[in-house]
């Protein structure tokens, strides 16, 4: 052990069962100068992950962190209930797809550590269910993932992206389905981070399209996490012969998603610029033919869903922020498509999220503040009414069943997620088979939503999940949670590990913040770029809302976000301390002048806008939150989490907001640094996901004050 790693260690060992020791961080300022203004970075050494020094101080965070969660009140009875809710959930189903009259769906089941890949012979019945592939029987320790998958049209042949250790890194390969046997084709980098990835087949499946990253040598270094392409694979041919069909067109921070019509004879391509919500179409036949631009970022054309006939479905949002439905004839017509489209779903008082074609209607998912909605409308834009779904609920992927109406998954605060039938004949909805039952009894919970007033004004929904008859006394220890970005939506869910907390007298809040689509363009639009403080203010009115509401106060409440999230918990303990007794900011930002340095950050400036910008530097270094930091303050207790495998925040944001925090707070509360060798979340093992959520639960219970008592979960299912 070197000198460095042999002091770092020796500051976190054998601590007091409970208390947190975190090694002293030497600051090595390093000061840069954007549009005159100096900006100083105390703790830029330690975004070198790779350094033998940065590497010690990691472990010796990370055992100081270990100490404290573990030591904690109830830390282990908490873990040992986690995991008895997890391995007791039945399983539950998602991505579903049916090609060939074979049901394809990926399924998440509590005795495997990844979700698997199965087919089904009907519509929302699993009795005749069969695993196509188990990741965990390529790679015994979890880690491997399938981050999608595409059969073709026919169902024979199947296209799935695997990737490893939570990196969403992903290469494909194809299978032959009746065998599940490799038909030897492997194709690198397909998927990837924020940008993804995807596939689309030609019509007789014997090759597809591809997004795909530059390769070594095709462009510097620093370009090769951008640049995102279209090819075409031949089947049975090698990889080299495949030819580029689009990429030099898109701009460097594309993200493309491909789609291919049903009857195999067009192939869509949307292609944000990052992740800012601007998307442009991009069209081709399947046949003899060429790529066509359909629409341009600033024709506000989002999304587009072919129908069953000579038609694509595209949402719009120019001149009509909730969106509207226009409906586009293939092939296109006329110099400008789009504009020349007629408008089939016009913009009502809910905004539209999304549109599934059926034979005769259109299948239109609306959300109504955060709250979902599932109408219909003719082919000739007649309203046909709703589909009946639970109360104050989610409706997730909708599937059309031809003439026999559609599946669909709904799920509500307090109701678990099942896929539902709907019979457009009788107008009747009946729940399947693919449905998860609680592990926990949760019937004596309710659902109440509430209005904030934030700062300029603006009505924040806050939406409170509490056991019937709670007393409004001014000391429930309360959770709240946000998220607030991208255009993304914060819904009804459900979760039986929210049981802990709630059976034990607790109260769980989400606020519905700006930054989110909940109400539309214009509420996305409220919150991002140099508006991005909005956010911060609807969430922190949301926190004076339960306070004022008689829900809690100061010291028994706490903050939850994770990712964009994550910058918003940084951000309200940096401006606003006093409000909360806890902060948990999982994979969060808090560095705002050095992100877009990243390859990720780079797709996140169209969401948060550039230092190269000077007004959208002023508003990014005036929120920063690391940058923000104040010695001698009092700040609440804090969990950050990072994983070192994250492609979508890298883990130097936790870092050098812990060291930071750590160095600055007089408040004596703990500053707790947990580093994972996983990503972002997404593709961690189930055994994974019930350590972090055993480590969060426990800091939560500790630091409000709430002693746990173990409730009752059903065996294992």
């Amino acid at each position: 052990m070197n000198v460095v790693a042999l002091a770092l260690a020796t500051v976190v060992a054998a601590p007091p069962a409970g208390a947190l020791q975190p090694p002293r961080t030497p600051r090595r300022p390093v000061t840069e100068t954007h549009h005159a203004v100096e900006v100083v970075d105390p703790f830029r050494w330690l975004e070198d992950s790779q350094s033998p020094e940065v590497k010690s101080w990691t472990d010796a965070q990370g055992a100081a962190a270990r100490a404290y969660l573990d030591g904690l009140p109830g830390a282990k009875e908490i873990g040992e209930q986690v995991k008895a809710i997890v391995l007791a959930r039945s399983p539950f189903w998602f991505g579903m797809v049916e090609r060939g009259g074979t049901f394809f769906a990926m399924k998440s089941d509590p005795a495997r550590q990844q979700p698997v890949l199965v087919s089904m012979g009907s519509a929302g019945d699993p009795s005749r269910e069969r695993i196509l592939l188990d990741p965990s029987a390529l790679d015994a320790s979890g880690k491997t993932a399938i981050d999608w998958y595409v059969p073709s049209p026919d169902g024979k042949k199947i296209a799935i992206s695997l990737s490893r250790g939570g990196t969403e890194s992903g290469d494909v390969h194809v299978f032959e389905v009746a065998s599940m046997k490799p038909l030897g084709e492997s194709i690198r980098r397909v998927h990837g981070g924020t940008a993804g990835g995807s596939v689309a087949w030609n019509r007789d499946g014997s090759g597809f399209w591809y997004t795909r990253y530059p390769r070594e040598g095709e462009r510097p270094a620093a370009d090769l996490p951008f640049f995102q392409q279209v090819w075409f694979h031949r089947l049975g041919k090698p990889e080299a012969t495949d030819r580029k069909e689009l990429g030099d067109e898109l701009p460097r921070i594309a993200e493309v998603t491909l789609r291919a019509k049903r009857d195999g004879k067009w192939v869509l391509a949307e292609v944000k610029n990052g992740d800012g919500g601007e998307v442009e179409l991009w069209l081709r036949p399947t046949g003899e033919g060429t790529w066509k631009r359909l629409s341009r970022f600033s024709d506000q054309a989002v999304e587009g869903e072919f129908g069953e006939g000579p038609d694509l479905f595209v949402i719009s949002r120019k001149g009509a922020p909730r969106g509207q439905v226009l409906r586009v004839p293939l092939p296109p017509r006329g110099a400008n498509p789009i504009g020349e489209a007629g408008v089939l779903v016009p913009q009502g008082s809910d905004a539209i999220e999304g549109v599934v074609a059926a034979r005769d209607r259109l299948y239109v998912s609306e959300m109504a503040g955060g709250p979902s909605r599932l109408r219909m409308v003719s082919l000739t834009g007649k309203a046909m009414g709703d589909v009946p779904i639970l109360p104050v609920s989610t409706v997730g992927q909708v599937v059309t069943l031809g003439k026999r109406g559609i599946l669909f998954q709904n799920v509500s605060w307090v109701d678990p997620v099942a896929w539902y039938a709907f019979d457009p004949a009788t107008g009747k909805v009946a729940r399947t088979k693919l449905a998860t039952a609680s592990p926990v009894d949760l019937s004596g919970a309710e659902a109440v939503r509430g209005w904030a007033t934030s700062k300029d004004g603006t009505r924040v929904p806050v939406d409170v999940i509490r056991m019937k008859g709670t007393k409004l006394d001014g000391d429930r220890p309360t959770i709240l949670y946000g998220y607030g970005g991208y255009g993304y939506n914060q819904t009804p869910t459900f979760s039986p590990l929210r049981a802990l907390w709630l059976l034990n007298g607790g109260v769980y809040a989400t606020a519905i913040l700006r930054g989110g689509g909940e109400f539309g363009d214009a509420w996305h639009v409220g919150g991002n770029l140099t508006r991005k403080q909005n956010v911060f203010d609807d969430f922190a009115a949301a926190a004076e809302w339960l306070v004022k509401d008689g829900y809690t106060r100061p010291q028994r409440l706490a903050v939850l976000g994770g990712s964009n999230g994550g910058l918003l918990v940084n951000a309200l303990v940096t401006q606003r301390p006093e409000m909360v007794r806890a902060a948990a900011s999982l994979v969060g930002i808090s560095d705002m002048v050095r992100v877009e340095g990243t390859p990720n950050g780079a797709f996140n400036v169209t969401e948060f806008g550039s230092i190269q910008d000077p007004e959208q530097f002023r508003a990014l270094l005036a929120y920063s939150p690391y940058h923000h930091v104040v010695d001698g303050t009092r700040y609440p207790a804090v969990l950050l989490t990072a994983g070192e495998g994250d492609p979508r925040v890298d883990s130097w944001h936790a870092k050098k907001m812990a060291a930071r925090l750590q160095e600055a707070t007089t408040s004596g509360l703990p500053v707790v640094l947990r580093i994972s060798g996983w990503g972002h979340g997404i593709g961690s093992s189930r055994d994974e996901t019930i350590a972090q959520q055993s480590d969060l639960w426990a800091f939560f219970f500790a630091e409000l004050g709430v002693p746990f008592r173990p409730i009752p979960v059903a065996a294992p299912r």
